[in-house]
């Protein structure tokens, strides 16, 4: 956004140079990224200065030069050689001295050097309006007033003024500084002063009845102003006015479009005029767009309209895209001889949405989806009413129409001193706080020696709690008035606490040794992939139907990435993140740290010995398992999956709670997603896996120089009785011996019962001090029997 130094004084007196003023902006939040030097001509002049003619002589080799002495206010006269037909003695002159850059009217700029003219020496040029800028006249040299000031700036004579135009970081939240208005508010705040009226005092109403205006959508259009004006002349605007949108790089298109422009810019209140003459049975109706109904913009391209889309139509059809975009048959042209002039206020969602919805971004749009200020359309619309009487020949030709009818409050909340100082980290005394607050348009009530209520104006949408108001006197009062204390005080948390980060790039690290890649995906998804909707974070206001909730799982966000690559011929994936999930629990939003894995297609890629094999349950399990024991997570407790991600899987349980679950995703779940499987995917809480990792301390020791045993029993089991359960039975019936527990085989066929199966187990032994001896072992493995057959009913085969 581009400000310009100048413009800013019709609101505010500044005692500032623009330098200073820039570094002040900067402070206050408006931040500069550039300040520029903006002449009114190219050049400014600069170098010139005013001479005046002593000698004028005929040049003794052309007829139709003369050499001329003439007096800059120099010690020394100069020798300049003229060709002007209006050059003679007495004459005060601009004069470019040697070393001057000139910037002609037409034409590059060039350098006056010294030089000899048909055997003359020449020490300057007197110029001609064209040759410095000034006009387009060749006819002679500019005949300055006889009272100007031998040796003074040209620049200064012609009273020409540099601007200077700051580019402006404007934060999205901020659009209330989006004008010369906001920044100068911001400034007057800064300064302790305030800002200068807005002058409407010109403005002359009539009582006849123009055009009629009907709003059949006020929740849209909280507020519509409009008048009429006649007698107008559609042309080129004054150069005071090209010159005023030419330094915020606004560039001019007529003198009616230019006005509107300029008040966008100087109050921030977007207008838009349409040619009255073709406003069909002379009435505006403010309503939504039919779904389908087609509507030609100004840049000439044919739109098809959405319902939720707000029109300014006639009688008949569209006019306007409400707050984004002109119409292309309503817009104002040369013929143009009355207009109906549009001051609104707009639904800044519904303005959103359709700007998106159409790809349509204006000045216009800008504003008013961030916010607009209600308070001050009449206004606008009066003060464009007078500069258009001044620049077209207009006069008012109807009395305002203003519908309001249910005028916007202001946000009043509480505001505690004690709380602004606390957080501020400095104790700025309760008056200054309150000036500071009151000087940027908010008003107080209710005052007591702890706080008191505001009443935020409808301008300032950045400003709904304490906290905004925190930031308002902070960035006021100034960050850099704020000390750094000499002493910081710290707490210190002496406890174990496992460096999430180093665990997290060792998951990582492993991962990506076995073939997978890390993805980043957007934490907005559809309600589609919603897991539970009474728990659901849903976003006020989505600008798609497919980002219009938080996510509850990573689940969806694998499917989607892994969607995105069939798409592409690119099935054989192995993927991870590391990602938050939102709920709404009892009242309160909670977030938790989510880490998923997805796999799918082939799992080795061809090669000529080997057709490669599709990736299954087991790569899943291989990995989650490869995890825990990179992690050193013990005392797991392995079940079958309950839920409805998978069509099969398991989950492990630390305690009561889930540590991860894994399987083959559910071809519900694929179908929802639109994506071909199998698919195994992982889900680890993240949050639950730090506080295991925090209980479980690393410890060493020696490794057993003595050899190990390995025993094997066959079993017949009940096909419910997993290995885990055989797994946990036999660490509890040996703890020091038994190093490992290992499955072999699985059968199941008739050669068994019915509702039976065999597991074939491998048992590892070993004594770190002595050498086991037979029997031991078989003790060992008899109490391993006996436990199995008594708490499963398992049997040796």
């Amino acid at each position: 956004m581009r400000i310009s130094y100048n413009w800013l004084k019709n609101f505010i007196d500044i005692n500032k140079t623009p330098e200073e003023l820039s570094l002040i902006l900067t402070d206050i939040g408006l931040e500069v990224e550039l300040l520029e030097v903006e002449q009114s001509i190219p050049g400014g002049l600069e170098g010139l200065v005013v001479g005046e003619v002593i000698t004028c002589e005929q040049h003794p080799n052309a007829d139709k030069l003369r050499v001329t002495t003439v007096n800059v206010g120099a010690e020394e006269l100069l020798h300049i050689v003229c060709g002007a037909p209006n050059v003679r003695k007495g004459l005060k002159v601009i004069v470019a001295t040697v070393g001057t850059t000139c910037h002609p009217t037409n034409g590059e700029p060039f350098k006056i050097t010294k030089s000899k003219i048909r055997g003359e020496v020449s020490e300057g040029m007197l110029c001609g309006e064209d040759e410095i800028g000034l006009g387009t006249s060749h006819a002679g040299i500019v005949e300055l007033d006889e009272h100007a000031e031998v040796g003074s700036l040209v620049k200064t004579y012609f009273n020409m003024e540099d601007d200077y135009c700051y580019e402006i970081g404007l934060t999205p939240n901020r659009a209330d500084a989006a004008s010369h208005l906001g920044v100068a508010r911001d400034l007057a705040a800064y300064f302790r002063s305030s800002t200068k009226p807005v002058d409407t005092s010109d403005f002359q109403s009539s009582d006849a009845t123009g055009t009629l205006v009907e709003v059949l959508s006020t929740e849209d259009a909280p507020r519509y102003s409009g008048v009429n004006i006649s007698n107008i002349k559609v042309g080129e605007s004054p150069e005071w006015l090209r010159t005023k949108l030419q330094a915020i790089g606004v560039r001019s298109i007529n003198n009616i479009v230019d006005v509107t422009n300029y008040i966008l810019h100087d109050l921030g209140q977007p207008l838009h005029a349409f040619d009255a003459d073709k406003i069909a049975g002379n009435k505006v109706v403010v309503r939504r767009a039919v779904e389908g109904e087609l509507f030609k913009t100004l840049d000439g391209v044919e739109r098809k309209l959405a319902a939720e889309d707000l029109v300014i139509a006639d009688a008949e059809k569209p006019m306007c895209i409400a707050g984004v975009f002109g119409g292309e048959y309503s817009g104002v042209t040369e013929g143009t001889t009355s207009i109906f002039l549009e001051s609104a206020y707009f639904n800044p969602v519904s303005v959103r949405k359709t700007s998106k919805r159409h790809s349509l971004k204006t000045d216009s749009s800008f504003r008013f989806e961030r916010g607009t200020n209600p308070d001050i359309t009449v206004e606008a619309l009066k003060k464009a009413a007078i500069l258009i009487a001044e620049v077209a020949g207009g006069t008012v030709s109807s009395s305002v129409v203003d519908i309001y009818p249910e005028p916007i409050k202001p946000f009043e909340f509480a505001v505690n001193y004690r709380r602004v100082q606390r957080v501020i980290g400095k104790d700025i005394p309760a008056e200054e706080i309150k000036s500071i607050i009151t000087s940027l348009g908010i008003e107080t009530k209710n005052e007591t020696s702890e706080g008191f209520d505001v009443l935020v104006p409808a301008f300032k949408v950045d400003v709904t709690r304490e906290i905004d108001v925190v930031e308002e006197v902070l960035r006021i009062y100034g960050y850099n008035n704020i000390e750094l204390k000499s002493q910081i005080k710290a707490s210190l948390n002496t406890s174990e606490k496992p460096d999430k980060e180093v665990l997290l790039n060792q998951v990582a690290d492993f991962l990506i040794g076995n073939g997978y890649r890390e993805i980043l995906s957007n934490s907005l998804t559809k309600s589609d992939y919603l897991e539970d909707d009474a728990t659901a974070v849903h976003l006020l206001n989505p600008l798609s139907s497919d980002l219009d909730v938080m996510r509850q799982n990573l689940l969806f966000s694998a499917l989607t990435a892994v969607g995105y690559n069939q798409n592409r011929k690119n099935g054989d994936l192995k993927v991870f993140e590391y990602g938050r999930s939102y709920n709404l629990l009892d009242g309160q939003y909670v977030e938790k740290q989510l880490f998923g894995l997805a796999i799918a297609g082939r799992k080795d890629a061809e090669q000529w010995n080997n057709a490669g094999s599709n990736v299954s349950f087991y790569d899943i399990k291989a990995a989650v398992d490869g995890i825990i024991k990179r992690l050193k997570v013990e005392g797991i407790r392995v079940e079958e999956y309950a839920g409805n991600y998978f069509d099969f899987g398991l989950s492990y349980r630390k305690g009561e709670k889930v540590l991860v679950s894994f399987g083959s995703v559910s071809k519900a779940n694929l179908k929802k997603a639109d994506v071909n499987g199998p698919i195994y995917f992982a889900q680890f809480d993240w949050d639950l896996l730090l506080k295991v990792i925090k209980k479980n301390r690393i410890t060493y020791k020696e490794v057993s120089k003595f050899p190990s045993v390995r025993r094997d029993l066959a079993l017949l089991l009940d096909d419910q009785v997993t290995f885990d359960q055989l797994r946990l039975i036999a660490n509890k019936t040996e703890r020091k011996l038994l190093k490992e527990v290992q499955i072999f085989d699985v059968y199941k066929g008739d050669k068994l019962p019915e509702g039976k199966k065999s597991y074939a187990l491998s048992f590892v032994l070993q004594d770190e001090e002595k050498t086991l001896t037979d029997k031991q072992i078989d003790g060992i493995i008899q109490k391993l029997i006996i436990n199995f057959e008594k708490e499963v009913g398992a049997s040796v085969r």
